[in-house]
C-alpha cells in the first residue's frame, strides 16, 4: 500500500467518525429534550447527599450534563449516547455548535466549527495514527496531515477538492508530488539514498524528463510520448 493510499484510508476513517459524530449530536439533542433540569438537579443533589451521609467520597453520576449561560441558553452538553462512547458538545452564544469531542471505537476525534456551524478543522487519533483535516468556508477538504507506520504525509487540495500536492517522508527519503487539476502527477521530486531525482510528466502522466544525481554524477534523460529516450547526458 502506497503512502497516498494509507493517507486516503485514514481520511476515510476520520470522515466516517465525523459522520457518526453528527448523528450522535442529533441523538443527543433529542435525548436532552426529554430531560428537565429540575429532575437532573434533584437526582444529583439526592445522590450527593446520600453519599455525604455515608461518609463516602462525593461523586456525581449521571448520563447527561447540561451547562447553561446567564440567559438560560445551552452552551455545553456532555452525555453517553448508546454504546458509541461519551460526547462533549460546546456551543456559542447563538446556539451554534463550535466544538465537539468524542471517544469511540475508531478513536478520539475533536471537531471544530466556524460561526456558521460548518466543520472547519478535525483532529483525530485513530487506529492508523493521528490526523489533522482542514476545510474551507464551503466545507471542502483542503489539507490533510497524517502520520502512520510508513511516516508522515501532507496532502493539499484545490477549491474543487482535487489533490494538487503531496509531501511525504518515508524510510527511502522525502518525496514531493505536484499534480494538475485532474489529479494527474506532473512533477515528482525525491531525495533518496542514492541521490536526488526530479521527474517531469506530461498531461497523460508519462515521464518526459528525468534529472538525477547518483554518486555525485548528474544525469538527464529526455523522453518522447512513448517513453523512448530522445536525448541523454552524459
Amino acid at each position: 500500500m502506497t503512502t497516498e493510499e494509507r493517507l486516503e484510508k485514514v481520511e476515510r476513517e476520520l470522515a466516517r467518525a465525523k459522520r457518526r459524530n453528527r448523528w450522535l449530536v442529533a441523538v443527543l439533542g433529542l435525548a436532552v429534550i426529554g430531560l428537565t433540569l429540575a429532575w437532573t438537579w434533584n437526582k444529583i443533589t439526592s445522590t450527593a447527599q446520600a453519599q455525604a451521609v455515608g461518609g463516602a467520597e462525593k461523586v456525581i453520576r449521571a448520563n447527561t450534563f447540561i451547562v447553561e449561560d446567564a440567559n438560560g441558553k445551552t452552551r455545553a452538553k456532555l452525555a453517553m449516547v448508546g454504546a458509541d462512547g461519551p460526547v462533549l458538545v460546546l456551543a456559542d452564544e447563538n446556539g451554534k455548535v463550535r466544538a465537539m469531542l468524542s471517544v469511540e471505537e475508531d478513536g478520539a476525534v475533536l471537531d471544530l466549527r466556524d460561526e456558521n456551524g460548518k466543520p472547519r478543522a478535525s483532529l483525530g487519533a485513530l487506529k492508523d495514527g493521528p490526523m489533522l483535516i482542514l476545510a474551507d468556508e464551503n466545507v471542502t477538504l483542503r489539507a490533510a496531515l497524517g502520520v502512520n507506520k510508513a511516516g508522515p504525509a501532507l496532502r493539499l487540495r484545490d477549491e474543487n477538492g482535487k489533490v494538487r500536492a503531496m509531501l511525504s517522508a518515508l524510510k527511502a527519503g522525502p518525496m514531493l508530488s505536484l499534480a494538475n487539476e485532474n489529479e494527474k502527477p506532473r512533477a515528482l521530486l525525491g531525495a533518496h539514498k542514492a541521490g536526488p531525482v526530479l521527474n517531469l510528466l506530461d498531461e497523460n502522466g508519462k515521464p518526459r524528463a528525468l534529472l538525477g544525481v547518483t554518486k555525485d554524477v548528474p544525469g538527464l534523460d529526455l523522453l518522447d510520448e512513448n517513453g523512448k529516450p530522445i536525448w541523454q547526458a552524459p
